[in-house]
């Protein structure tokens, strides 16, 4: 064999023991950890934020003779509609499609005296997702499409642009809260609290609160939709393992 050849798996087999070296030893490592006495806790801690955006799901839905007429009827419903959001200020990025459906009609009652399912028509159905950043303007664009001739969805979702800073809030909350917890379990059982030697974090959750209509409700106009937005609550729990210790 070429000598650079066996110069090269000298190297190799150098590198390979060095990892098979170090691989015990980060399992002793971790098996040392995981012998220590210790306490496992869980942290909780919410965070809450008024809404500053909202979407919207708008459908509008026709039924005719013919798919013909009532797609007609659902697109002049829906171009309306599309043009009064942006006249509104929403912007072309915060509107989209989200469903479109055709579906035949029948009329099953002949069934019961053996007959066949009669066709009597057609639906067509549209639906427009709007992201609202200006929450002031949600009453009165609800009561727009409307008017319009939206007739079907409505679903609101109530959002945050930037949570991250009240998520952070709640984890840091949620370690306190699992510290705490910790000390009083170690009091009582007459041990002494040492390093922290795990935190897990667990995933963040919104949920919506109930609260009182807010006030920039009032500004909108009396023949709008009335809106209560209420709060999103962040809730954060984190896993937190540490060690103990004999009291001194």
């Amino acid at each position: 064999m070429p000598r650079l050849s066996m110069k090269i798996l000298s190297v190799a087999a150098l590198g390979a023991l060095s990892v098979a070296a170090a691989l015990p030893a980060v399992a002793v490592a971790q098996d040392a950890v995981a012998a220590r006495p210790a306490i496992s806790v869980s942290g909780e801690a919410t965070a809450a934020l008024v809404p500053d955006m909202a979407l919207v799901n708008l459908a509008v839905v026709r039924t005719e003779a013919t798919a013909r007429a009532a797609l007609d009827g659902s697109n002049k419903a829906m171009a309306d509609v599309l043009d009064a959001m942006k006249k509104a200020g929403v912007s072309e990025r915060d509107l989209q499609t989200s469903g479109f459906f055709i579906q035949p009609q029948y009329d099953y009652s002949g069934e019961n005296n053996g007959g066949p399912p009669k066709l009597m028509g057609y639906q067509v159905g549209n639906t427009l997702t709007v992201r609202l950043r200006d929450l002031s303007k949600l009453g009165v664009l609800l009561d727009t499409a409307v008017t319009l001739g939206v007739n079907q969805g409505g679903d609101i979702r109530f959002l945050n642009d930037k949570p991250e800073a009240a998520i952070d809030k709640a984890r840091a909350e949620a370690v306190r809260d699992a510290l705490a917890k910790a000390k009083i379990l170690a009091e009582a059982a007459g041990v002494g609290l040492g390093e922290v030697l795990e935190i897990a974090d667990n995933a963040a959750v919104s949920e919506p609160v109930p609260m009182a209509r807010m006030a920039m409700a009032a500004k909108e106009s009396a023949d709008a939709v009335p809106v209560a937005a209420g709060e999103n609550t962040y809730r954060a729990s984190v896993s937190v393992k540490i060690a103990i210790k004999p009291k001194p």
